[in-house]
Parts: C-alpha cells; sequence; structure tokens
C-alpha cells in the first residue's frame, strides 16, 4: 500500500505540514509507502487556460507537476493539508488541483483521501478549505475519509503553535488511522 501527503502550504514546516507528518505516522506504523511532497520545495506552474492538455493529454507547462502526475499513478490514499489564505486554499496548491485537470484518465478514481486545513483564529476559514479539498477530491474521484468529524481542523498562527494542540495532532493521527481502516476493511 502506498499513501501521498501533499503539504500545501508555502512555508516549509508549517502548521499544516506538521499535522500531515502526524497524519502519515500511523501508515508508517503499518508498513505502508510514504510519499511526501511538500509544495514549499516545488514549482508549479499556474494553468494558461490553453488547453494543450485536452489535445496531448499533458499539459504544456514544464515543471514540478510531472513528480506529482507519476504519484497520482500509484498511491491507494492521499492526504492533502493546507493552511487557510484568505478564506481559500494557497495559490501553490490550487495550482495542483488545475494542473491535476491535464490527465484525463480519471486516475485518482476510487482512491481514498484525507484532508487538514489549519487558520488563524477559530473561524479562519478552516471548513471552507477543507470544502475545497473535497471538492477536488470528488471531482477526481477520490472517496472522502472523516477524521473524528470531518477533515481535520486547527486554529494556529506562528510556525510550531500546533506543537502546543497535542489534541489536534491526535485528530490527524486519526485521520491517517480512518484511512488505514477503510482500506483494510470497504475499499479493495
Amino acid at each position: 500500500m502506498h499513501v501521498l501527503g501533499i503539504s500545501g502550504t508555502p512555508r516549509k514546516g508549517g502548521n499544516s505540514e506538521i499535522l500531515l507528518t502526524a497524519a502519515l505516522e500511523p501508515f508508517n506504523n503499518a508498513k505502508w509507502d510514504i510519499t511526501k511532497i511538500l509544495l514549499s520545495e516545488k514549482n508549479i506552474g499556474m494553468c494558461r487556460g490553453c488547453d494543450y492538455c485536452c489535445k496531448h493529454n499533458k499539459c504544456i507547462i514544464n515543471d514540478d507537476m510531472d513528480e506529482i502526475y507519476r504519484t497520482y499513478s500509484y498511491f491507494d490514499a492521499i492526504i492533502i493539508s493546507a493552511p487557510a489564505y484568505w478564506r481559500n486554499v494557497p495559490a501553490q496548491l490550487k495550482a495542483v488541483f488545475d494542473g491535476t485537470y491535464a490527465i484525463k484518465d480519471r486516475r485518482l478514481e476510487g482512491k481514498l483521501g484525507g484532508a487538514i486545513s489549519v487558520g488563524r483564529g477559530s473561524s479562519g476559514g478552516q471548513s471552507i478549505v477543507l470544502n475545497i479539498i473535497h471538492n477536488f477530491y470528488l471531482s477526481s474521484g477520490v472517496l472522502c475519509v472523516p477524521g473524528e468529524l470531518n477533515g481535520v481542523t486547527a486554529s494556529a498562527d506562528k510556525p510550531g503553535d500546533i506543537l502546543n494542540q497535542p489534541r489536534r495532532i491526535e485528530q490527524a493521527r486519526i485521520l491517517g488511522k480512518n484511512i488505514i481502516k477503510y482500506k483494510k476493511y470497504y475499499v479493495k
């Protein structure tokens, strides 16, 4: 089994990346292969709307999306974490969502997905970010797996603030455990 974790924050070591790491821990314990992609280290171009991909089944932009396309081919589950930026996902993550349009073979269909969002304050847009990630999943045929309730949300500001919230870190681990459980019992 293989899980893909995508950290959608442009801030290396940010709170959403920390929660993603916690969510991936159960996969390590279950002996899954783990691929973690940090968008803070990647160059993903913005969709130009040129429809080159409609004729060639690939994007005209030569960037790090090719690595993500390859990973899409073999993972069984995906977890995406992102901070809330103006009640939306960061531009880097939106570029990944838009870039996925270039592949027409529905390679994400039937896979399992979980979502994590961190925002400033209790109404910083975290639920909106979860909905955006879940919408990407549903549009791609990914089956959404809940944490304790829905996705995992947290309030944190400065890098590392989430480390003082052990309950949120545990909720991220529960999300990972739920995906493993769903794969074992419900999705073959």
